[in-house]
C-alpha cells in the first residue's frame, strides 16, 4: 500500500499551478494588444502568476492558520482566472479553443483548492 507524501502532492501542484500560469501566458502572447483589451489580459496573467506564487508560498508557510489564509488568497485568484478567461471568450479576444484545456485545469485545480480550504477549515475550527 502506497503512503501518502504532502511533499509530494504539494510539489506536483506546484508544478501544476506552474504549468498553469505558463500556458495562460503562452495564450495571452497572441493576443492583439490595444488600450481595452490591455486590461483584461493582465488580470488573467496576474491572477494565473498569483495562483503559482501564492500556492508556491502557502506550503513553505510557518503554520496552519498561515497555510489557511495563503490557500483561501489561491482559491480567489483561481475563480478570478475563470472570470477572465470567460470574459475574454465572450468578448472574442480569444477564441474558446485556444484556452479550453486551460480553463478545464483551472475549474480541477479550484476542485482541489477548494477541498483542502474545507479540510483546514474544519482543522482549524471556522
Amino acid at each position: 500500500m502506497e503512503t501518502y507524501n504532502v511533499n509530494n502532492f504539494n510539489q506536483g501542484i506546484r508544478s501544476r499551478t506552474k504549468a498553469f500560469a505558463i500556458g495562460i501566458y503562452k495564450v495571452l502572447t497572441k493576443v492583439r494588444i490595444n488600450d481595452l483589451t490591455r486590461i483584461p489580459v493582465k488580470q488573467l496573467m496576474k491572477s494565473a502568476a498569483s495562483v503559482n506564487a501564492n500556492f508556491s508560498s502557502a506550503t513553505r508557510g510557518r503554520s496552519d492558520p498561515e497555510f489557511y489564509s495563503k490557500i483561501c488568497i489561491v482559491t480567489e485568484e483561481c475563480d478570478e482566472c475563470l472570470v477572465w478567461i470567460d470574459f475574454l471568450v465572450d468578448a472574442e479576444i480569444i477564441k474558446q479553443d485556444d484556452i479550453l484545456l486551460l480553463r478545464t485545469e483551472a475549474e480541477e485545480l479550484i476542485r482541489i483548492f477548494s477541498s483542502i480550504k474545507k479540510k483546514y477549515q474544519q482543522k482549524l475550527g471556522k
